[in-house]
């Protein structure tokens, strides 16, 4: 890049959001971070990042982060138990967002756009889980998420904006912990060993998870900035086209912390729950050159090591 390509990244303080900022910032684009710091702490930004703090609901809030040549959508209401918390809230938050989000991007004439959607929106469906199939959202979350992607769909056509929207599976990495209780098993498994809190396991732990990076994540938000192909509006799933039962993630993180770690087992209190996570990959891989790169022991490696150094304590915790 000869003149730095300026991005807006809303929830930019946030988990995904601070890691996505630090890195664009490093690889050399103009990087604002705009978030209300409601789940989020600007002290996660590099000082490279510019912050504007406000609510990507409201246009005026856009607008003070100045016009930009990409948005990369993040803030949101972003796990199932907040629907449950306030769900007129979490819902409006989505929603009225989103669209806040698609105006200032079309306002100020930026190439694309990029959104956080869930692979929640799946469902139950059999793994591994592609674009193509039909979905039915089985939560509120997962509901609003789609309707991101039905808004996005219809707004490219109305107004012609580039729009692309990722399907996350789970996502982990450093600075989660001002997450709390709404942070990724991986991490909320980590704080509880070493509180001496063994971790608290749905049913038989039979279920799988597809643990996606936040490193990833970003790596594909790169890919998408930087491609020349144009695709209207279109979803990618983001994961690992691995998955691992939660049973083996305790195992692993044992080994990891070098610790012998005894589950406890309670009966499944979700309804709607997704028993199965695996993303087929092949349509990100084939349009943008996406394959992920960190393994799942290395992450976590990563975040215990991390915290040696840094022992932050978590917001809370969901067990």
């Amino acid at each position: 890049m000869t003149v730095a390509e300026r991005v807006l990244v809303t929830g930019g303080a946030g988990f995904i959001g601070a890691n996505a900022c630090n890195i664009l910032a490093a690889s050399g684009y103009a990087v604002t971070a705009l978030d209300n710091l409601s789940l989020g702490k600007s002290s996660n930004l590099d000082r490279a990042v510019a912050f504007v703090e406000g609510d990507a609901s409201r246009i005026d809030d856009l607008k003070r982060a100045g016009p930009v040549d990409h948005v990369i959508h993040l803030a949101s209401s972003s796990s199932a138990p907040m629907f449950l918390d306030n769900l007129q809230g979490s819902v409006a938050n989505n929603i009225q967002g989103h669209i806040a989000v698609l105006e200032f991007a079309r306002a100020c004439k930026a190439r694309k756009v990029l959104f956080a959607s869930t692979s929640s929106i799946y469902g139950n469906n059999p793994v591994p889980l592609t674009e193509a199939q039909p979905v039915t959202p089985p939560n509120f979350y997962a509901v609003s998420k789609h309707c991101q992607e039905e808004l996005s769909d219809v707004y490219h056509r109305t107004h012609g904006l580039e729009i692309i929207g990722f399907r996350f599976m789970s996502v982990y990495g450093l600075h989660e912990e001002h997450k709390g209780r709404y942070a990724n098993l991986v991490s909320q498994f980590i704080w509880g060993v070493e509180q001496g809190k063994p971790p608290v396991v749905y049913g038989d732990g039979k279920q799988t998870r597809d643990f996606v990076n936040v490193r990833d994540v970003v790596a594909a938000f790169v890919l998408a900035l930087q491609t020349r192909k144009t695709f209207g509006f279109t979803i990618f799933n983001i994961g690992t086209a691995q998955s691992i039962n939660i049973i083996e993630l305790v195992e692993l993180i044992g080994d990891v912390m070098r610790k012998r770690i005894e589950p406890r087992f309670i009966a499944n209190p979700v309804g709607g729950y997704v028993m199965n996570q695996q993303a087929d990959l092949s349509k990100i891989a084939r349009e943008l050159g996406y394959a992920p790169t960190i393994s799942l022991k290395q992450g976590i490696a990563e975040i215990v090591s991390y915290r040696k150094t840094k022992p932050e304590p978590p917001a809370s915790l969901s067990y």
